[in-house]
C-alpha cells in the first residue's frame, strides 16, 4: 500500500457492492485489517480476492 494508491478504496468499495458492512478498521502504511460479520466472511474473501487477484 505504501507504494500504491487507492487499495483501501478498492477494499471498502467491494465490500460495499457486496453489502458487507465493516464493523473496525486498522490500517498502516503495509496492510488493512477490517473485522466484519463471520456468516460474510467466505463471501468477502471470494469479492476481495477478485477485485484484487482476477
Amino acid at each position: 500500500m505504501k507504494s500504491h494508491t487507492g487499495v483501501a478504496g478498492k477494499l471498502f468499495e467491494t465490500l460495499a457492492n457486496e453489502g458487507i458492512n465493516i464493523d473496525m478498521i486498522s490500517t498502516s502504511e503495509i496492510k488493512i485489517s477490517v473485522v466484519i460479520d463471520l456468516a460474510k466472511g467466505e463471501q468477502a474473501v471470494k469479492a476481495v480476492h477478485a477485485a484484487f487477484i482476477g
